[in-house]
């Protein structure tokens, strides 16, 4: 039969399936998205989600909180039998999950139970996982934590950073959705429940996460290096000659195999011969491939220091 299904996501995270939801034989209803952001303090942007919708006549609903009557009247309106949410950004009531018929489904970026939360993505690169994935659930008021309808894996590639995660996930999210939409209407999903002795947590990441802490180990510093782009991205501050520090966005490092310098704290700059820069860390060096400096644009690290006179036993870490 043909379900009518109502879309919920903003972020590119969500796009890819809902382009591909327009491929099917199912009738796309409505989308709920966030609410455009103007004005001090947020960047104008365009919403594709929204843009993808109004191209295909389909109705775009953008409350604030998505729980308060209008927006519940607005999803009742719809008269859908089954909810689509990806990358969202609000949590859903049992109230509202009561109005589709057929519930509604969560397409997340972690292997559930492992990374339950907004962040699923970073939290994976940042503790150094070699995998990660897709989950779709049927979404319960509790967070993240319904049956599991359908999985698929991947592994974590060496140098890749959030962004590019996202975007390959996002991407790897639409056959699985799409078969997991087709075993709802045909009556033959099979539903697994969460192990609740395996639940890790991703919450969402505030901007002083993205600063570097200079003692832990190399590929620890590497991974937080890379699950911190393209936000809140990863931060340090350059202390040199008594000089005010200078904050620097790390954005390419190389995690050597080598011991510690001895009598050399984490953060201290061990070598540095004008084209090549290397830092200490909690178990040995990593080199500095790509850095940014504040107000200036992102360049390799010989670029960097033609213009900034880093020194053997400089210092990066905290402002302080």
């Amino acid at each position: 039969m043909t379900l009518r299904l109502v879309m919920m996501g903003t972020g590119r995270f969500a796009l890819p399936t809902f382009r591909e939801l327009y491929g099917t034989s199912h009738e796309i209803v409505g989308l709920f998205t966030q609410p455009d952001r103007h004005g001090k303090g947020h960047h104008d942007h365009v919403n594709p989600m929204k843009q993808l919708a109004e191209v295909r006549n389909t109705p775009v609903f953008q409350p604030e909180r998505i729980n308060l009557p209008d927006g519940l009247v607005s999803l009742r309106e719809l008269k859908p039998d089954l909810c689509v949410v990806a990358a969202y950004g609000q949590i859903l009531s049992a109230e509202l999950l009561s109005i589709p018929k057929r519930g509604a489904i969560n397409v997340h970026a972690s292997l559930l139970p492992k990374y339950r939360g907004a962040a699923p993505i970073q939290y994976a690169l940042w503790n150094g996982e070699t995998e990660t994935g897709i989950t779709v659930f049927h979404i319960h008021p509790q967070l993240d934590a319904g049956p599991i309808l359908g999985t698929v894996s991947t592994p974590i590639d060496a140098k890749e950073t959030y962004g590019e995660l996202e975007l390959r996930l996002a991407d790897l999210a639409v056959p699985l959705t799409l078969n997991v939409i087709e075993q709802i209407d045909s009556g033959t999903s099979q539903p697994l429940m969460q192990d609740a002795s395996a639940v890790t947590k991703a919450p969402r990441l505030k901007k002083e996460q993205g600063e570097i802490v200079w003692s832990k180990e190399s590929r620890l510093v590497d991974c937080h290096v890379r699950a911190m782009q393209p936000w809140p991205k990863p931060y340090s501050y350059w202390h040199h000659d008594g000089r005010q520090p200078l904050r620097v966005i790390v954005l390419e490092i190389d995690p050597l195999i080598t011991s510690s310098t001895p009598g050399q704290a984490p953060g201290t700059v061990t070598q540095c011969d004008g084209k090549r820069l290397f830092v200490q860390t909690g178990d040995g060096e990593i080199e500095i491939l790509q850095i940014q400096p504040e107000g200036k644009r992102a360049m390799k690290a010989e670029e960097f220091l033609r213009g900034y006179p880093v020194a053997v036993g400089d210092r990066f870490g905290s402002q302080s």
